[in-house]
């Protein structure tokens, strides 16, 4: 009997659904339904996931307000965590893999890209898009590593060679369980924080760019993932994915997490909540 793994929406903003089937002679289909359209419109959001600096990261301080120490993981603790809002129709949208793979994503190949997108060279998209490059094209740090998914396939492709291509894959990512326009605020812990067990995990941040580009990156080193229930002093209610990186000592000093903190690199681990548009994966099932 043939085993199917469904994953439901990746994330609301991008609107797309995938589905993986294990066939009869073992090798897996994959059908994707959903938006290819490529579009002008830049998310300037990101979190800068590499440690490398990001310059126009450090100037969005309510972005960094997602660091948090694991003695913080406590039922009946609050915290202050930014939770962005994104409006799925001015979200950039995946490309089919045929459309990414025609278009050069390269920053030696910058000015042509910002003429194809109609971005002047000083304006704050070129500046994010050219960062985006810039840091895709860094060298990983030690342990890690990376890649910049332009499309659903090659993200897949990424995913399957660390956990092994006979293995399934499951999706985690922050639901938010109410509607609320609030960004910022004090966020109580319901119930025992749980933590998911897995081998193994790749981690898919959104990046700034003319169309989505997601930072994938997997890390040697041992990290915790963990789903945390959170109530907002407005009544907001949020399901999160929270990520514990426990050495953090080949990270660069610069790294926002350290001043958020006041921390320096190796002393102890550093956790975050991921945004809704960014997502987990882990081989499945995970370990109970």
């Amino acid at each position: 009997m043939g085993l199917q793994f469904v994953a439901y929406s990746l994330f609301p903003y991008l609107l797309l659904f995938l589905i993986t089937s294990k066939q009869a002679d073992g090798s897996r289909a994959m059908q994707v339904d959903g938006i290819s359209k490529e579009t002008n419109v830049l998310q300037l959001h990101s979190m800068d996931v590499q440690g490398h600096p990001s310059n126009h990261m450090h100037h969005m301080d309510s972005s960094l307000i997602v660091f948090f120490k694991l003695e913080d993981l406590k039922m009946g603790n609050t915290m202050q965590v930014y939770f962005p809002k994104r409006d799925p129709s001015r979200s950039p949208h995946l490309l089919s893999k045929e459309k990414a793979d025609s278009i050069p994503f390269s920053l030696k190949e910058a000015p042509s890209l910002l003429k194809r997108f109609s971005f002047t060279q000083d304006s704050p998209q070129a500046k994010a898009m050219e960062d985006t490059l810039r840091q895709c094209e860094n060298e990983p740090i030690k342990g890690e590593t990376k890649f910049c998914a332009t499309s659903l396939e090659s993200m897949l492709d990424f995913t399957r060679a660390i956990f092994g291509f006979d293995v399934d894959i499951k999706i985690l990512s922050t639901k938010h369980q109410t509607n609320s326009p609030t960004l910022i605020q004090d966020y109580t812990i319901r119930g025992v924080p749980e933590e998911i067990l897995a081998p193994k995990m790749v981690a898919c941040h959104t990046m700034p760019y003319s169309y989505a580009v997601f930072y994938c990156h997997y890390q040697k080193s041992k990290s915790r993932v963990f789903k945390v229930s959170l109530v907002g002093e407005n009544g907001d209610r949020v399901e999160a994915i929270g990520v514990c990186h426990l050495d953090t000592s080949q990270w660069s000093p610069s790294h926002p997490s350290f001043q958020v903190l006041g921390i320096e690199p190796g002393t102890s681990p550093v956790c975050h909540f991921f945004p809704a548009d960014n997502f987990v994966w882990i081989p499945s099932p995970a370990i109970n």
